[in-house]
């Protein structure tokens, strides 16, 4: 029978036995927080195309006309998941950004990717992995040009004050964000050494080569 009060379901048992207790339902936002959830892990582990909308389902415990009435079917799911984990990522990396340093900037712009990827290995997993093509706005290397774009704008203002051609900056920004973004891949899998001692590392080759740029550089002839 269901209970007035809770709308819940409730099981009368006969004389004697046990009766089981009732279980609270999930509200709309809720469910649809669980079944982000499990789409987390499940994207993650298999990536989109190896992810069904019946499984994510059945972990759920729910039919799948619930997920589509959710989102709209596997892909809306997806988007929504990519668009909370950029959300995550770029929250971070922004609010490294605010240090007037140069330096002390390139060093907690390393560390925030270092700890995103640490606090939150399902969402790097599924942001570095193949996207579908119709939500490609929404993917890894979109966040990298963002992050290109913003590296640029910083390098060209120093490059400006130190008699340096500024229009080169983007060329230094791609290699710099690739740099970062490829060691962190490389760490997702080895967690070691310790995410300080990586950024370190990484600001140590990336900050004493831009301090010593030549103007012209030339390729040695052998």
């Amino acid at each position: 029978m269901r209970s007035a009060q809770t709308d819940t379901l409730v099981d009368v048992a006969a004389p004697g036995k046990e009766v089981r207790a009732p279980r609270a339902r999930m509200t709309g936002n809720e469910r649809r927080l669980q079944l982000i959830g499990i789409a987390r892990s499940l994207f993650a582990e298999r990536g989109y195309d190896g992810t069904s909308i019946e499984e994510i389902a059945q972990r759920a415990n729910v039919s799948k006309p619930v997920v589509y009435e959710h989102f709209g079917g596997k892909e809306g799911l997806y988007a929504v998941v990519v668009d909370r984990e950029m959300s995550a990522l770029l929250d971070g990396i922004t609010s490294s950004l605010t240090n007037n340093r140069s330096r002390v900037r390139v060093e907690r712009v390393a560390l925030a990717l270092l700890t995103y990827v640490e606090e939150r290995t399902d969402g790097f997993r599924i942001m570095i992995r193949d996207s579908p093509a119709s939500i490609s706005s929404g993917t890894y290397s979109s966040l990298l040009n963002d992050a290109v774009s913003q590296v640029s704008s910083i390098l060209a203002g120093d490059f400006a004050r130190r008699g340096l051609d500024p229009d080169l900056a983007p060329l230094y920004a791609q290699a710099l964000v690739g740099s970062v973004s490829m060691t962190a891949q490389w760490w997702l899998d080895t967690r070691e050494p310790k995410k300080e001692v990586v950024a370190a590392h990484l600001v140590n080759l990336m900050w004493n080569g831009l301090t010593h740029l030549e103007a012209d550089p030339q390729l040695q002839d052998e």
